[in-house]
This record gives C-alpha cells, structure tokens and sequence, in this order.
C-alpha cells in the first residue's frame, strides 16, 4: 500500500516543495529552507525533535498568509493568482509534515507520538481555514464558473474542476453556523483518529505471548525461538519465551507451531487487541469515531461517511461497492469451506479417534500440510532462495530494468534516519536521475506494522523538483551474521510496494495536486499490484530465486509447484479480506442513531448477515486494531484493493496478450497510466490503456472463484 497516513488531505491541493527561509524560522532549522541535498533529499543528520513543533507552527503561519493575501486580492480572480498560488503555497509546511509524518510512523518515539497528539487538531483547523474561507471559495468559483472560457490546457482544467469539488466537498457552502460544527467535527475527529493508532501501536509493543518453555514454541526455528527468549529478557522475564503480536489477525508462527494450545493462545491474544479493558481498549474510540463520522457526513449533505466517501472515489456509491462485495462472498466462503474439509481430513487422518475439529488457530499449520501433501512442497523450502538483497536487486530492480530500463546505484553518503536503511540513486533510460529511492525494509518496535510507500519529495514541473521515493516493509531481522530470508508473501510485498514507488518515480505532471500516487483511494493500488506479477515471471525469478549458501536457482519442479498452488487456500484469503471490507463498509453506512453501543456484538452480527461468518476463518482485521480505516484514511475505502485488483487482473490479462515482459508493453504502461498521477478521471485513464473497461473475469479466475 502506499503512504496510509496521509494527515494533510484537505491541504493536498495547497502544498508545495519548494521555496526559501522564512524569517521567522532560524536559519539553524533544518526545515527552513530546502534541503541542499540531491534532489532535496531530506537531511535527517541535522533534524531533531525538536525542530518540528517551531517549523509547524511557522509553516502554518506563512501558508495562512499567503491564502489569505490570495483571498482578499483585490485583483480579479485568475487561474495563476488564485489556483496556481495555492498549488505554490505552503512549502514550509510541506516540508516538516513530509517527513514529520513519515518517521513518526516508520521510526518513532514518545516525543513524536506527543506531537503529533497535538498537531492533529490544529493541522484540522488549519485545513479548514483555507476550506472554508468563503473569499477564496467566491475565487475558485467564479472561475469554475466560466472555466469553458479561460482556454485551459487539459491538466489545467482538471486542476480548476478537482479544487471546486475539493472546497465543495470540505464544506464551502455551509452557512457560517455549520462551519463551525464542522471544525468542531473535524477538530474531534482527527484528535481520536490519533489516539486509535497510537494505541494499536503501543498495544502491539506491549503485548506478547509469553511462554515458560522451549516445547510450547515446537515447530519454530532456532533463532525464533533465541530470538523469543531475548524479547522475553528485554521484557524482564528472564527464562521465558516471547512472541510479539503484530498487524494482522493472522499471526507467522501459526503457520509452524506444533502445540495446539500456544496456537490458541496466540491467535487469542491477537484478536483480543483493542477490547481487553484497560489503557489500550479502542471500543469506546471506535463508537465516537462513528458517531461523528455519520454526523460530519449529514451535516454535508450525504447519507452516511461511506457515501461521502465513495463519491470522490471510482466506485462512486454505495451500492457499487456493496455489489462488488456480495458478488465475492458467497463463492469465496464457498471455497473456504471447501478447504476447510480438505484441511479436517488431514486433521482427522493424523489424530484417529482423538481428533478435533478445526478452528481458526489451525488453519495456516494444517492449510501449509494440505498444500506439503498436495503439491509436494512447503513454504519452508522456498525462504532459502528468497535472500533479501537478491530479491530486491535481482529480481525488483531486475524487473524494473527488463520493463522500464531503469537503473539504481546504491549510495551510502546521504544520511538515513535509521542505520538499516539504504538508499539508491534511480536513472531513467536515457541515463539520467530520475528519483532518489529509499528501502527501510525491517521491523522495529517503534516502526508501525505493515508495508508502505511515501514520497518524501514529489515530482511537479510547476516546482522544478524530481522524486525522492520511500518503500517501508517489516521483515523481521535476522540474527547477525544471519541471512535476511524471506516468506513468499514477503517476496510479494517487496514487489508490490515497488510498484507503488514507480507510481510516484514516473510521474509527469504540472501541479503538485496530481503528483504520483495523488489518485482516488481505490485506484492507488491499482499499479502497485500489476507489479506483483512479475515476482513469479519466470525470467524475472529465475535471476533471483536462488540459493543463498551455493547460488543453485530454485529447481524449475519447485518453482512449478509454486506455480500451480498459487489459488491454493485462495478461498480463505479472499474470506478475511472480504470480512474486513465488509466490516469497514457497515461501520460507515450507518447514520448516527443507528452507531452501536457494542462493538463485539455488532461487529459479529455484520459479518453474519454478510454471510462471512465463518469461524474458522475470522477477519484479517477486526475493528478494535482496524488501522487502515480508523485511523489510517482508509474509511470506507478497503474495498479498494479488491477494486483495484479487478483492474489489475485485467492488466496483466493484456501484459500477456500482448507479449509480456518487454519494453514496449511497459513504455506503453508508463505513458498511459503511471506518469498521469491524478491528471485526470481514473477509468477514463484506465480506458485509453486498455481500450475498454475492466472485466472481471480475470479476477475470479485468478482467485478459483469462477467454478
């Protein structure tokens, strides 16, 4: 996914990248001016904690006078006075929340988490300031009024007809009375949403199953196991054994612990998260969050948060993503079942009488036995030949080359804010620098959960400044002097983060509103996970599966056996996937007399009437740590990944049509889809690449849906 925590949306349209010292901020802050680095590459050596508060506050200050020198112009309004001024305002801002926001979610501390509590509703009110200055509406109206006749060019009157909508749908034409409830709203809001995710957060490193034995983590390798022990030791539990509780409801170890009852335990603990009492429980934040959501949402107009939000996005309403949502669950549960009963066999052939039935804790051990049986190999056997640096330059970087004849050289003189991370130049075709890319790839206790992209500088010829792109994924590190091996799902990630880092590298627009991955919410996925296809293109993984110890490729059986178990256990996938979207999706229907007192409870009665109420197979996220949209900017809109993969089954549909790995295909991809950033509507974009609309046929295909 890329950069989920994006705290300035309602001033997307106002940032910029570039500019000069305001006075007021010492010359010392290392936000005062542009970074004389390589393409503005942020100076993480010369930035402290403390020199965010003073640079938010002054970056404020100086865009609050700028809007306000463009609103009370006494000079007729124009596109260059008044749409461009405000795509050129607020570079200091841009600067510090760029890469605030970024570290207090990949490297973060008491002091950011602190700040950012504070920022949040003053960032809110700052937004609606400029929102709801109704001088500056009056400006942007008037020419989106008459925009027929300013002799735009294209991207400039998509520009002028994205900013009317932006100001309509943040509340311009409120009376002056609903204005201020909805600062209050929006002020409310933005402070809960930052204490949801810093509770998941400090639960997830607080939290653990701790175990007084060695036998209790059977099945987990020596190193896990040593490494459990010293997590247990740095909690002051000499002696015992911890095991971290992370992101997902799915936990790693489930897939290889052999005691029964630690994998109860562990999958307990991890959806317990966020309802268990005490300083960490998320309900009561949950119920405040939908309450003021539905109200925000009526108060503008709309029927629910869910309607408010699907209108800006390509799904447009309800009732499409609703549809798209009931059309997956009945086949997907489905299969599920079906391989559940394939799962009980196994469970039933290795325990006799003693046998139990299948639950949730059991699935990924046994599912791993059932494909072991199946096709004859496990996800073991695969890690050896998925050794980080090989996956990233042989096979992501390699891909990159063969498709879009990129080229990196990694750099080690610019500073990182973290010793693991690394930095690469990225040259274009033609041999020039393209973009600055930068790879965090492991988990830290203070890095939040998941994989991400975020551009730290983004592309615009309005500002002259080229791309410096960040993918952050959580691989657990190594012991020293350890290989960093890697999952398949890990391998996958790798390749899609990347995907969402050539979104933002080949952007090729004018305004900063439309840079990279500026795109609707159930679009932005979209490229990312065409990418994913060519972690399996044979050419592409036979450069980099091989063995770590003796450079042996992976034998071409294994890779076929990969192959022909990629829509195994497909049906339990798309069930979690679907059981969360769905829960999003009934959260923020509601109108505010109708939000819950209990959490629990409404959440099982949702997924019962959705007919995904299948307990062997529970939600990749439940609602107490459901970050992506309580917290993450993603409300209402997780759908979007299953949305997007419908583009994306069908991409790679014509990708093979028409060749697949080549030059040509991928120029053509660039020039269409991932240069045009937000430039204008996302289907239509879609449309001029493919030459139609989407079907879905690839998809269902794809996931085993279509039987």
């Amino acid at each position: 996914m890329h950069l989920k925590h994006l705290k300035l949306t309602m001033l997307a349209a106002g940032l910029a990248f570039a500019g000069v010292a305001h006075a007021a901020l010492p010359a010392a802050n290392p936000f005062a001016a542009p970074s004389t680095l390589p393409l503005q590459y942020p100076a993480f050596d010369r930035i402290g904690d403390a020199d965010y508060a003073p640079a938010f506050d002054e970056g404020m200050k100086e865009q609050a006078a700028e809007i306000a020198k463009i609103a009370n112009s006494k000079a007729a309004p124009t596109f260059d006075n008044t749409i461009v001024a405000m795509e050129r305002s607020g570079r200091l801002l841009n600067r510090v929340s760029t890469v605030f926001f970024s570290l207090n979610g990949a490297n973060t501390n008491d002091t950011l988490q602190a700040l950012d509590r504070v920022l949040a509703p003053k960032l809110s009110a700052h937004s609606d300031a400029i929102r709801l200055n109704a001088k500056l509406y009056a400006r942007v109206k008037a020419l989106y009024d008459k925009r027929a006749k300013l002799g735009l060019d294209a991207e400039s009157a998509y520009l002028l007809e994205r900013y009317h909508t932006d100001f309509v749908r943040a509340g311009a034409r409120l009376s002056a009375a609903d204005k201020d409830k909805l600062k209050a709203y929006n002020a409310k809001l933005a402070e809960l949403q930052t204490a949801f995710a810093q509770n998941v957060l400090k639960e997830m490193n607080a939290s653990a199953l701790v175990v007084d034995t060695k036998e209790e983590l059977d099945g987990m390798s020596d190193a896990a196991i040593a490494k459990a022990a010293g997590d247990a030791k740095a909690r002051g539990l000499e002696g015992k054994y911890a095991v971290p509780v992370v992101n997902t409801t799915g936990q790693a170890p489930l897939s290889v612990l052999t005691n029964r009852a630690t994998r109860e335990r562990l999958l307990a603990a991890s959806m317990a998260r966020g309802s268990r009492g005490g300083e960490f429980d998320n309900r009561e934040l949950v119920l405040q969050l939908a309450k003021l959501r539905a109200e925000r949402a009526a108060l503008l107009g709309y029927a629910s948060h869910a309607a408010y939000q699907l209108e800006d996005q390509t799904a447009k309403n309800t009732d499409a993503v609703n549809a798209l949502l009931a059309d997956f669950a009945q086949p997907a549960v489905r299969n599920a079942r079906r391989e559940a009963a394939d799962i009980q066999k196994v469970i039933d052939a290795g325990q006799g009488s003693n046998g139990f039935q299948l639950a949730a804790q059991d699935w990924q051990f046994y599912a791993d036995k059932v494909s072991k049986e199946r096709y004859a190999f496990d996800q073991n056997e695969l890690k050896p030949y998925f050794e980080l640096d090989s996956v990233l330059e042989n096979g992501v970087f390699f891909a990159a080359n063969k498709v879009f004849g990129l080229t990196f050289k990694e750099r080690k003189d610019l500073p990182v804010y973290q010793a693991d991370v690394r930095v690469w130049d990225v040259y274009d075709a033609d041999g020039k620098q393209l973009a600055i890319f930068i790879g965090d790839f492991y988990a830290r206790g203070n890095k939040r959960g998941g994989a991400w992209m975020n551009a730290y500088v983004s592309q615009t010829k309005l500002l002259g400044t080229q791309p410096v792109i960040a993918n952050h994924l959580n691989i657990p590190k190594p012991a020293n002097g350890e290989p960093t091996l890697l999952t398949y799902d890990e391998v996958r990630t790798a390749f899609h983060e990347f995907g969402h880092a050539l979104h933002g590298m080949f952007s090729n627009v004018q305004y900063p509103r439309f840079s990279g991955t500026r795109v609707p919410r159930d679009f932005v996925e979209f490229p990312s996970q065409v990418n994913e296809m060519w972690a399996t293109w044979p050419e592409i993984l036979n450069n980099y599966a091989k063995h770590h110890q003796t450079g042996a490729p992976m034998p071409k059986a294994l890779l076929n056996k990969v192959l022909a178990a990629a829509k195994f256990n497909e049906g339990q996938r798309t069930t979690e996937y679907l059981a969360a979207a769905i829960l999003d999706q009934k959260w923020h229907q509601l109108k505010a007399g109708q939000v819950p007192g209990d959490v629990l409870a409404f959440e099982a009665q949702a997924l019962k009437e959705a007919g995904v109420d299948f307990a062997p197979v529970p939600p990749r996220y439940r609602t107490t740590y459901f970050s992506h949209v309580f917290s993450g900017g993603y409300s209402a809109g997780y759908y979007g990944y299953l949305w997007a993969e419908k583009l994306d089954a069908d991409t790679v549909d014509w990708f093979k049509e028409n060749g697949g790995l080549s030059r040509k295909n991928g120029d053509w991809f660039r020039q269409k889809l991932l240069s045009k950033g937000g430039t204008m509507d996302a289907m239509q974009m879609f449309r001029e690449f493919r030459g139609r609309d989407a079907k879905v046929e690839p998809l269902l295909e794809r996931r085993g849906l279509n039987d």
